[in-house]
């Protein structure tokens, strides 16, 4: 019983797939070639026959005729071979706001018969670009550059390529996809900052930090022995070999773990202006931590992220867009992810209020360096020392490497 019962469950899901299939291969059939408004057509000119032949209205008659003129009209203009190849190419993939950029589309016949001419649709992003290609010869090919301008932060979807050969009243159409999408990330400004100064010294799992020092755990070399030095640090052999006092010198390691968090929540912001500032120093403090090869965790809304280098975070930011579901309380996503950084850094908009930015500094760690940026478009920058955090108004992208010059 249980084993008919399970073929028929089979056999049922069977038959609705098949069924499904149908369905798709019949909706396909019937707008494939004939437009919604050729099939509106189709019937207006059915109903004018059919009330020419059953009550003699004349005007039914021209009704029908006029429309069957456009129909046919429309099956001779769509009508030609479209078995054209094509290709898409860009000048480059990653760009800046305000750059321009050139899209290049080769067509070509691969065939051996010529090819009618068509339009050519090439979505770029939310616009689509519109050019006619021409007849094609065998072998025949034809190159078509499309540019623009980069106007806004972004992720955008490039393609694919859709060509098309029907009349000029949509009435038919006959259309097949050539090339595929790609995507263009357009980054967000940054500026250039200098060495962020953050990070705890002598740690056994950080990273050497350049600096000679007489106690530590990263061996650099030796050195003759001053007046004052410990003791401790001689090395012997080296000191009987030389018959001078020889210490130990080490390079200080400092652990660097970096966590970078943006708030995206809109209600914390006055403008699109704002966030788009507040994007640009999320992306400019986490290019320099990635310059300075320290390990970075970047953290928005409910994404979290360990770029590996500049390229993949600039990628990353592109992508970032407002989120009403944004956790109000920071520090306790970047906490979950990073409870070892050294060096925490919140952006936040100039609708977030202090009480509660105090509030959310409180759960860190106090062994950490912690720094909240704040967005101000229309105050001038200012910078506030408070026992857990250090405070600080940007008005401008270029304010953030005075602002980072004097935490130094």
């Amino acid at each position: 019983m249980t084993d008919s019962a399970a073929r028929t469950r089979q056999r049922r899901r069977a038959f609705i797939r098949g069924w499904n299939r149908c369905i798709r291969r019949v909706r396909h059939a019937v707008t494939a070639y004939v437009s919604p408004l050729g099939w509106t057509a189709i019937a207006l000119a059915a109903a004018g026959l059919a009330l020419f032949l059953t009550l003699g209205y004349a005007e039914a008659l021209a009704i029908c005729l006029v429309l069957t003129a456009m129909l046919l009209a429309a099956l001779v203009l769509s009508i030609g071979n479209t078995s054209f190849d094509a290709a898409i190419s860009v000048t480059d993939r990653r760009v800046n706001v305000n750059d321009v950029v050139s899209v290049q589309v080769d067509v070509s016949n691969p065939g051996t018969t010529p090819t009618a001419s068509a339009r050519a649709d090439l979505p770029l992003g939310d616009e689509h670009e519109r050019f006619g290609i021409p007849m094609l010869a065998p072998r025949q090919s034809k190159q078509t550059t499309v540019t623009f301008t980069a106007l806004s932060r972004s992720v955008l979807t490039v393609g694919p390529l859709t060509i098309r050969k029907g009349d000029p009243f949509g009435l038919m159409r006959h259309e097949h996809r050539l090339a595929d999408h790609f995507n263009v990330y357009i980054h967000p400004k940054i500026v250039m900052l200098g060495s962020l100064h953050a990070g705890i010294p002598r740690d056994l799992e950080g990273n050497p930090s350049g600096d000679i020092v007489d106690d530590d755990l990263d061996f650099h070399g030796l050195r003759e022995y001053e007046l004052g030095d410990d003791v401790r640090h001689v090395h012997w052999l080296s000191s009987a070999r030389t018959r001078t006092l020889m210490l130990r010198q080490y390079e200080a390691t400092r652990r660097t773990d970096t966590s970078v968090t943006l708030d995206v929540n809109p209600d914390d912001y006055m403008s699109k202006d704002e966030f788009e500032l507040a994007v640009s120093v999320h992306a400019s403090i986490g290019v320099q931590a990635l310059l300075e090869d320290r390990p970075l965790y970047t953290h928005v809304s409910q994404s979290n992220l360990n770029p590996r280098n500049p390229m993949e975070l600039l990628d990353a930011c592109s992508a970032i867009t407002p989120d009403f579901h944004d956790s109000r309380n920071l520090a306790q996503a970047a906490l979950a992810t990073t409870p070892d950084a050294s060096f925490f850094c919140f952006t936040v908009g100039h609708a977030k209020p202090l009480d509660d930015i105090r509030r959310m500094m409180m759960a860190l760690p106090p062994s950490a360096t912690c720094l909240v940026l704040q967005t101000t478009p229309n105050e001038p920058r200012t910078l506030r020392r408070f026992p857990d955090f250090t405070l600080a108004t940007v008005r401008t992208l270029d304010d953030l490497p005075q602002i980072m010059g004097a935490l130094r």
